[in-house]
């Protein structure tokens, strides 16, 4: 049922839980586009706030990928956001001890090469052991990562990071010129002051195309393997590995499939945070980016590509909707070092009265087209059908 022939009928089909998130996410869009016209909000800061969504929209993918569909608790969430991150960096900024001057295409293929090496080396002595062997281990990966980016400055310029990282679309024909080659423009006709959209707008533009088209990828796929026989594998696994180690499966293939799937798009996500930010340092690689992961997959609901979606944009929401509450005078406390306070007491209120998440993944495990053609009750009986009558 499409939305554009039948509103009412599609609004009508979709659960309760689908209906406030539809009308969340209609709320905001709107306070955004109120915070555009008023001109509270620049509109290349409101595309950054967009593409930094998208980062944690494929951060909270990957970590789906693993602890959604296949019960791999991951806490090094950080660790490969930031080997995509410096992967990049290293190989294409100019400040780059290593290399630099590498095209950034070159680059992506770098840091997805090795977020796989390190999720292999990671995964071949633990996941043929109990999941909180991972945990465990995990744990420690983040921090020896960042441990070495700080330490070792030969390596990775140590607390002074990596700056003079190119835009992502350098050396592009067309692209690479795109934002300075765009004529100014002066919107003057909304009730605000004029809106400029200049250079900064329209490179901000470039980045927010490239994060919707990696997050859509990404969606797709992980919304197709979900539901293919590899997704069904993955998720008896989750439900009792030994009952799928009975039926003949290899468990531990799986499981590492599954482990450096997640992995290499968390690494996706940082080189994109790479070449939006032009600058990366030890300190995005502290252990509260993956509590803000954790945070998203839970509160879309566990092995749901549609709520690993919606609460990466909450967590945004959340995290830079903070920031201009202290501009409101009748607030008689600083908001903005509570928003840690905020999201722990959504994580209390979520447990509570909805442990299985906003959006559970039970719909989307459903073939849309097979229930639409599916007819309301069969044509004829099965012993009808044996003993060869017809409707005829």
């Amino acid at each position: 049922m499409s939305v554009l022939s039948d509103p009412k009928g599609y609004w009508a089909d979709l659960t309760r839980a689908e209906q406030g998130v539809l009308a969340f996410v209609l709320g905001f869009a709107l306070l955004l586009l109120l915070g555009l016209l008023t001109g509270g909000i620049g509109p290349s800061y409101f595309l950054f706030l967009v593409g930094l969504a998208g980062m944690y929209a494929l951060l909270s993918f990957g970590l789906n990928a693993q602890w959604g569909y296949s019960g791999l608790i991951n806490f090094s969430v950080a660790a490969f956001f930031g080997i995509g991150a410096y992967g990049t960096a290293l190989a294409s900024a100019s400040s780059s001890p290593l290399a630099g001057g590498i095209p950034p295409i070159v680059g992506l293929f770098v840091a997805l090469a090795l977020a796989g090496i390190l999720a292999l080396c990671i995964g071949i002595p633990t996941l043929r052991l109990r999941a909180d062997y991972l945990a465990i281990a995990s744990i420690g990966l983040a921090e020896v990562v960042r441990i070495i980016i700080l330490n070792e400055g030969w390596l990775t310029n140590g607390s002074a990071g990596v700056r003079g990282i190119p835009g992502f679309f350098e050396g592009w024909p067309v692209l690479e010129t795109f934002p300075e080659t765009m004529p100014g423009v002066i919107v003057s006709f909304l009730p605000g002051p004029d809106i400029v959209l200049g250079t900064p707008f329209w490179r901000a533009l470039l980045n927010v195309a490239l994060v919707l088209t990696l997050v859509g990828i990404c969606y797709l796929v992980l919304r197709r393997v979900h539901r293919s026989p590899w997704g069904r594998v993955l998720r008896t696994i989750r439900s009792d590995e030994d009952a799928a180690r009975a039926l003949g499966k290899n468990t531990y293939s799986y499981k590492m499939q599954a482990f450096v799937l997640g992995s290499l798009i968390m690494a996706l996500a940082g080189v994109f945070y790479a070449h939006l930010n032009l600058y990366v340092g030890p300190g995005d690689l502290n252990p509260i980016t993956t509590f803000y992961v954790w945070v998203a997959v839970i509160l879309g609901g566990s092995g749901s590509n549609r709520g690993a979606l919606f609460g990466g944009f909450v967590i945004v929401a959340i995290q830079q909707g903070t920031r201009f509450l202290n501009e409101f005078a009748w607030i008689p406390v600083d908001v903005a070092p509570l928003r840690l306070l905020l999201i722990g007491v959504l994580i209390v209120l979520l447990m509570r009265f909805r442990p299985q998440g906003v959006l559970p993944p039970q719909r989307e495990l459903i073939w849309s087209s097979v229930v639409d053609d599916a007819p309301s009750q069969p044509d004829r009986g099965v012993r009808g059908s044996k003993a060869g009558e017809s409707d005829d």
